[in-house]
């Protein structure tokens, strides 16, 4: 039988062609980190199929690694198996949330990790394979395939792939890394379940006030599920072109985030008419669902706003809604 045939007839792929993981390349995978290839790394729910070094290896083989992608694979795993990212819900959610990695730090850069000109989308081989060698995890030792260990109404195209640093060279911010505490050399993961991007185009704003309230706005859909939990990660990734508009009027990230915060959300009149709302989660809120004045923010923990300067110049904001099912993000260093 045709290797590529026998792959896919067996349901080892996420849909498209894999490389035959042989041993000799898997060998070769194996070189691109000191770790034995036996260590466990922790087993992928719902069906709990243990990940080692050794698997994580294969499974980077077959969706296209070079063996310097592993230990960006390497750290990642352990981020994905934290408690509090809840990958054994979002496995099995109707919902299309996939785990998004963004990775800080000067060895994203050096693989070529792409940060700019269509940093979500194809060409890039470190982004798409490395967010690649992630899935096919998730279904061959997590069993996350729709229909069977998934119950996704739609999935989306972040369940292909979802891999991406940011354009530090057109930034005028620190990195989200160095944002949240890390030293600016240190290698980073951020992980966070998201929904895909939402884009918001706005070529008129040339200052902050208008620019936030215009993407405020695509942060608090009625339908989105950040505006109905009391937790939800959500990621923004703001074009230079636009973090500029900020920083040339004295705001820094955390400026930003703080107004953001400030300005997404809806009055309960609004939430009322639609959307994920009803009475219960109000409850679990802890609001008054008469209130039709009260004002609901989209992100009610400070942590949950993971702000970030990505993709080419141009006057475009991509907005990525987190799951509401009860995920936090998680990050960490990883070692090279």
């Amino acid at each position: 039988m045709d290797e590529f045939e026998f792959f896919l007839e067996k349901q080892w792929s996420d849909g498209f062609p894999v490389v035959t993981p042989t041993e000799e390349r898997v060998a070769r995978m194996l070189a691109g980190t000191r770790a034995e290839p036996d260590q466990a790394l922790g087993d992928i729910p719902p069906a709990m199929g243990p990940a080692t070094v050794r698997t994580v290896a294969i499974h980077a083989v077959m969706a296209g690694c070079k063996p310097e992608y592993l230990p960006i694979l390497l750290g990642a795993i352990p981020l994905l198996l934290r408690p509090e990212l809840n990958l054994n819900a979002v496995q099995g959610t109707m919902g299309s949330a996939a785990p998004l990695l963004i990775v800080n730090g000067p060895y994203a850069k050096q693989v070529g990790l792409n940060g700019g000109n269509g940093c979500f989308g194809p060409g890039f081989r470190a982004n798409a394979s490395i967010g690649r060698a992630i899935r096919l995890m998730l279904t061959n030792l997590g069993s996350g395939i729709p229909g069977i260990g998934s119950s996704t109404v739609f999935a989306s195209p972040l369940r292909y792939t979802a891999c991406l640093t940011e354009n530090m060279e057109l930034s005028p911010w620190e990195s989200l890394a160095v944002a949240r505490g890390y030293a600016p050399d240190a290698n980073v993961i951020t992980c966070a379940m998201v929904d895909p991007p939402r884009y918001g185009f706005d070529d008129f704003s040339t200052e902050p006030g208008r620019l936030l309230t215009g993407i405020a706005d695509s942060m608090s859909a009625l339908n989105m599920m950040n505006m109905s939990v009391p937790r939800c990660a959500m990621v923004v990734a703001m074009c230079p072109t636009q973090a500029r508009i900020c920083a040339q009027a004295g705001m820094g990230r955390a400026a930003v985030v703080e107004r953001l915060r400030e300005l997404a959300g809806r009055p309960v009149r609004e939430l009322r008419r639609g959307g994920t709302w009803r009475t219960e989660r109000a409850e679990k809120l802890n609001i008054d669902f008469h209130n039709e004045d009260l004002f609901v923010p989209a992100i009610k923990h400070p942590d949950d706003l993971h702000l970030i300067v990505a993709g080419g110049l141009g006057p475009i904001t991509a907005v990525l809604p987190g799951w509401g099912g009860g995920s936090i993000a998680v990050h960490g260093e990883y070692e090279v």
